[in-house]
């Protein structure tokens, strides 16, 4: 990918053609500049950048490997292959950012890190993150969703974190976002806002792909050292759309592999509110400081959605897959409940690899682009492990005979 392109988007105001900026309250927008400020002076500095290589290395254990999985492989016809991000620290891809915009807080002289979390996955990061550095830290998650994960409510617990339930409207993933703003509205200079996705005001989604980026350096490398050639597709899940920008950002430019983001059709795509497919159904709005596609109610309001992966039920989606979808670098595509389950029990008993729901989007659609493409190949961001998803999936689903 040509360095041209991060240089080109987002423009200095934020916007990645038409999406992204920054629609924010006045008291925040001096906050903004300055983090934005911050970020370009570190971002430039050897002193951090050497700091962040040695947490990586050392601290979170990366490289992640890519896998081949053989059996699935066999099964499915196309040759599937694994990045394997569940096997970064803390178990998904949220620790690449949540290190970076940790040192970055530090940097800073900020005090307390807030956040929102769907699955628990960026929640569980942002706390080891505070943690390793020793700041506050304060998460807010949907009500719903910390039933639905408690394992990392528990673990954000140990981890040193106040976990503040959100109990508005659906009490899922767009609440926590309204409630941990509203939170860090109340003290914006001793706190920092650190967005969970590649979403909300500039210059989130610009750092936080830029720290996610290293999936896709290491991805693409790998990939080449053990095939000779980059794949045929990439395919990763989108819900705000973190982990899918971290693969694509290395294969944008390359004209050799196509690339699919995959959303969470969920119950069903013909009624507002029991899927979360954004890009499939949207239409420009702005929501949490941001322009973007966004799936809308009657009155252009955020509509309400569903999926069973925490992670992946947003109304939103980054303005820069927004902008991808109009360029047509990427194609978005959904997978269903049921299509998901499936595919999170195949990856569990054919590889020995337990996927996060959010991954088993993607996992579901490489094995539909396997049967139809038997001669190509097909690399998956697996974004997370599916440790936190066990109790919720047997509960409602038992276990396949």
């Amino acid at each position: 990918m040509s360095t041209n392109y991060f240089k080109k988007h987002p423009n200095e105001d934020g916007f990645f053609m038409d999406y992204g900026g920054a629609f924010i309250p006045p008291q925040l927008e001096e906050e903004m500049k300055k983090i934005n400020e911050a970020y370009f002076t570190i971002s430039k500095s050897h002193k951090f950048i050497s700091e962040l290589r040695d947490i990586r290395k050392h601290f979170q254990g990366r490289p992640t490997p890519v896998y081949h999985c053989k059996r699935l492989s066999k099964k499915y016809g196309g040759q599937i292959y694994l990045k394997r991000e569940d096997l970064n620290h803390t178990g998904a891809h949220k620790l690449n950012h949540c290190m970076g915009e940790a040192l970055l807080a530090k940097y800073m002289g900020k005090k307390k890190l807030i956040a929102e979390t769907g699955a628990g996955q960026h929640g569980v990061a942002l706390a080891t993150a505070a943690a390793y550095f020793g700041l506050e830290c304060e998460i807010h998650m949907g009500e719903v969703d910390m039933k639905k994960e408690f394992p990392n409510v528990q673990r954000m617990k140990i981890l040193g974190t106040k976990v503040v339930p959100a109990t508005h409207g659906l009490k899922t993933l767009k609440e926590a976002v309204d409630s941990a703003f509203g939170a860090y509205l109340e003290d914006p200079v001793n706190s920092i806002y650190c967005i969970g996705s590649v979403v909300g005001p500039h210059p989130f989604p610009m750092m936080v792909r830029d720290f996610q980026r290293v999936v896709g350096i290491e991805a693409k490398d790998q990939f080449f050292e053990m095939t000779g050639e980059l794949p045929d597709n990439v395919v990763a899940c989108v819900g705000g759309g973190s982990n899918a920008m971290g693969i694509f950002s290395a294969f944008l430019d390359n004209g050799e592999s196509k690339l699919y983001g995959i959303e969470p059709a969920g119950k069903s795509l013909d009624n507002l509110g029991d899927h979360a497919a954004t890009m499939t159904l949207g239409k420009p709005g702005v929501i949490h400081g941001f322009k973007c596609y966004m799936l809308q109610d009657e009155k252009g309001e955020p509509a309400p959605v569903h999926s069973i992966a925490s992670g992946l039920d947003y109304p939103g989606v980054g303005p820069e897959h927004s902008m991808l979808k109009d360029l047509n670098k990427v194609t978005y595509e959904s997978i269903a409940d049921k299509e998901c389950i499936d595919a999170f029990f195949e990856l569990s008993r054919l590889e020995g690899i337990i996927p996060a729901l959010e991954s088993s989007h993607a996992v579901a659609y490489a094995f539909k682009l396997a049967k139809e493409n038997p001669k190509q190949s097909i690399l998956v961001n697996l974004s997370g492990r599916g440790d936190k998803d066990l109790d919720y999936v047997i509960d409602n689903f038992g276990l396949p005979e």
